[in-house]
């Protein structure tokens, strides 16, 4: 597995964005919020940020982070004992949990109007358990580069906007370094409403949008990978 598994085709992303739909309880609230990830209104480009690599380069970062001496020969065991693990602890939470491309990476995508109020940064204190949880697995699996995304609907300016993803992606990579995630491994980036026509079908056949939250993007490491790094 080399860096050219970094770059996954439009095909293997579309694939990974399903079409089940399921509801799941705001823990603050008890309201049945929207989960899975039936996407549609996908305008050209909407997946950039997916298809890419890691925010800022791959080649730094491996190094800046440290990974090195136990980063595995082969992603695969490891790969799917994460995600198994990952969907295990945050079953019933409304987070979803999905494999990006051929084990290129794996999207923890944090629900809409879960994680977060209208309008706030400050993460509810009902989904710190479930943050915790997503800690705990990056720190029992620390060979991989870990990449947090924000996003908001259109309420308020663009320039408000764009503000609240960057503070909302620093809050969770913030919260997931205080519990002892290394943060050299993580970046974040703030899409403001850039993705807003993102949108999730329900059992209703209504299109929602899903706009209000974060995404954690994880992307494994190979000595492979530390290997060619360290070669630049």
């Amino acid at each position: 597995m080399t860096f050219s598994r970094f770059l996954m085709s439009g095909t293997a992303a579309l694939a990974l964005l399903g079409t089940t739909t399921a509801c799941v309880t705001d823990p603050n609230t008890g309201e049945k919020k929207i989960s899975r990830t039936a996407i549609g209104a996908i305008g050209g480009g909407t997946l950039g940020y997916l298809l890419g690599g890691a925010i800022g380069g791959d080649t730094g970062r491996i190094i800046g982070a440290g990974i090195g001496g136990s980063a595995g020969a082969v992603i695969g065991k490891q790969y799917d004992d994460q995600i198994k693990e990952l969907k295990e602890q945050t079953a019933g939470s409304g987070v979803d949990v999905e494999e990006v491309g051929d084990q290129d990476a794996i999207l923890v995508r944090l629900p809409d109007g879960v994680t977060f109020a209208t309008g706030s940064a400050a993460i509810n204190p009902g989904f710190l358990d479930t943050l915790n949880s997503v800690a705990e697995s990056l720190i029992k699996y620390p060979n991989s580069l870990i990449d947090v995304y924000g996003f908001t609907d259109t309420t308020g300016s663009p320039a408000t906007n764009q503000r609240l993803s960057e503070e909302r992606a620093q809050a969770v990579a913030d919260y997931l370094a205080a519990r002892g995630v290394a943060r050299a491994r993580i970046a974040t980036k703030g899409f403001g409403e850039a993705y807003d026509s993102l949108r999730v079908k329900t059992a209703d056949n209504v299109n929602e949008p899903l706009n209000r939250r974060v995404e954690i993007k994880i992307t494994p490491i190979s000595q492979e990978d530390v290997a060619a790094a360290r070669a630049q």
